[in-house]
């Protein structure tokens, strides 16, 4: 059974009812898909073998939600969560769960983090057993957030992510399918956000591409890396820089094809 796309943004959003207040709006998106990844993966993957991602012991939901209510939450989470992740799947910087400034101090941290952690406990968002309707869970929450709260933070939401209705039409455009793509064959998005223009783009391709992106906010170049884990293209090489450096790309690639689009 399908999980129901609006029983997932209703716990999105109430996720985003404990962070408001204590950062701006576009902040949001980093603790809430961190979140819904980390809650994601475990249900899917923890102790399967050979999965796209691994989960190490003591580093998955079930293990963050034994933190909850504990005085030292955020740098238990950052320690024992999120940096065990990081480092045994090479994901680019995830937001910090320490962060005074943003989630507060004392029992005001350790409330907010964990009610946040308790929306997730929800079995209504069990992926163990199904996945919501359509194949971006991670990608369609992305881009809720950004619509909703891209008015909020005086922001375009273009600016963060390229639209799905936007995505596929350039994906087709560019041709990829009918160019005769092969499994040798490269794309480049050097502006890449979220992912999802590089995602469709595979799609549309056809056959297995390598898909190569870079971002320069480090929250978003995460995000990208774990849509990429989401959509089996764990092999996607995703950086996270101001600077375009088509060189390093060139050493990685022989032909590239660079695709972007912003609204």
């Amino acid at each position: 059974m399908a999980l129901r796309k609006s029983e997932l943004y209703s716990s999105l959003w109430s996720s985003c009812d404990e962070l408001r207040g204590g950062m701006d709006a576009s902040q949001y998106k980093d603790y809430v898909l961190v979140l819904l990844f980390i809650k994601y993966i475990s249900d899917k993957y923890a102790g399967v073998h050979y999965a796209p991602i691994t989960i190490p012991d003591g580093a998955s939901f079930k293990d963050m939600v034994a933190l909850k209510g504990k005085s030292d939450i955020g740098d238990q989470i950052n320690k024992k969560i999120i940096a065990p992740l990081v480092n045994a799947n090479k994901l680019a910087d995830m937001p910090d769960f320490n962060d005074a400034n943003k989630l507060g101090t004392g029992k005001d941290m350790v409330d907010r983090l964990t009610n946040l952690i308790a929306i997730f406990e929800n079995k209504s968002l069990d992926f163990s057993k199904n996945r919501a309707d359509g194949d971006d869970i991670l990608g369609d929450a992305y881009e809720y957030l950004m619509r909703h709260f891209a008015t909020e933070s005086g922001k375009s939401k273009g600016q963060f992510y390229t639209p799905a209705e936007v995505s596929r039409v350039i994906a087709k455009v560019i041709g990829i399918r009918d160019g005769g793509a092969t499994t040798s064959t490269t794309v480049y998005d050097p502006t890449c956000g979220s992912g999802s223009l590089l995602l469709k783009v595979a799609d549309e391709a056809g056959v297995p591409v390598t898909l190569y992106g870079q971002e320069k906010d480090a929250a978003t170049a995460g995000l990208a890396q774990m849509n990429m884990i989401l959509h089996n293209n764990a092999g996607a090489s995703i950086k996270g820089s101001r600077r375009i450096n088509f060189t390093d790309w060139a050493q990685w690639c022989s032909s590239i094809a660079a695709v972007h689009f912003r609204a």
